[in-house]
């Protein structure tokens, strides 16, 4: 399937996504009203195709130490500019033949990570804002240049509201710091450091909140409602369903059963970010 469609760029896969979303429809559009075309495009474009992680594996970070194969400064921009052009083209198909009969909606579940300014500096609060856009927003060509893929004004078009709704995977918030030298990008030659950011969840050595069990995940719930009045400022108050969200608990041999069923920690984690989001509505 890789070597088909080598990097999700192939007109191939964009005809058989939309072939196999209209079966989608056929067989199920009676009962199923909301439907997500992509999980986390940016998560599968930089961590397939930047740093090798996650399949394809692609990656051509360090003179490809890691990966055999790929392009860690373009092949990202080009996925996820297909993924755009590949929902767009099963909204497309559901709109003309489907909606009036089966009444549903479209849209694309997103990863988000909130982002603070490490400091007040302009350079900071800049950061975060770049650190935002690379992530939710639209990567900026000023800084991507030609490596950044472009749109024929037919494919604008159809892009052009093709989203009936925003999903939202929201988990946790880091600090952005301006990379004034951009050492790791002109080391690495990838898209996650054309941001010009670098974004951790500590600030000197200071954690920015108490961890759940995973490394990356930090307990902030405040930036549900951040985040939540930022899409609706930034994007035009669309319709938004939080399609993620909650954490990991260590697995510890010194907590008794009876304790670790009481799932406090969690608890107060569901508590916090519901509470803020109900805030934001």
């Amino acid at each position: 399937m890789t070597k088909k469609y080598l990097y999700t760029i192939h007109v191939c896969y964009r005809k058989d996504f939309v072939t196999y979303a209209e079966t989608c429809f056929q067989k199920f559009g009676d009962r199923v009203k909301h439907w997500i075309t992509f999980n986390e495009p940016h998560t599968f474009s930089t961590q397939g195709y930047d740093v090798g992680l996650h399949a394809p594996g692609r990656c051509s970070i360090l003179l490809h130490l890691f990966c055999k194969e790929g392009n860690s400064s373009t092949e990202p921009y080009i996925v996820a500019h297909n993924v755009l052009l590949t929902h767009a083209a099963v909204a497309d198909i559901y709109r003309k033949k489907y909606k009036n009969t089966q009444g549903g909606s479209l849209g694309i579940a997103f990863d988000v990570i909130w982002y603070e300014p490490a400091t007040n500096t302009q350079e900071d609060i800049e950061a975060a804002q770049r650190a935002q856009d690379f992530q939710l927003g639209c990567s900026m060509r000023s800084r991507v240049g030609n490596r950044l893929p472009k749109f024929t004004p037919s494919e604008a078009a159809l892009v052009k509201g093709s989203l009936d709704f925003v999903g939202i995977n929201h988990y946790t918030t880091f600090y952005a710091r301006n990379s004034t030298t951009n050492l790791i990008g002109t080391l690495l030659h990838d898209s996650i450091a054309d941001s010009g950011a670098i974004t951790l969840p500590f600030n000197g050595t200071k954690a920015i909140a108490e961890r759940a069990n995973s490394i990356w995940l930090y307990i902030v719930p405040q930036s549900m409602r951040t985040l939540m009045n930022y899409v609706k400022q930034k994007y035009g108050n669309p319709p938004v369903y939080v399609t993620e969200n909650g954490m990991d608990d260590a697995n510890s041999i010194f907590i008794s059963k009876k304790d670790a069923l009481k799932d406090e920690k969690r608890i107060r984690y569901y508590s916090g970010y519901l509470s803020y989001l109900l805030a934001a509505i």
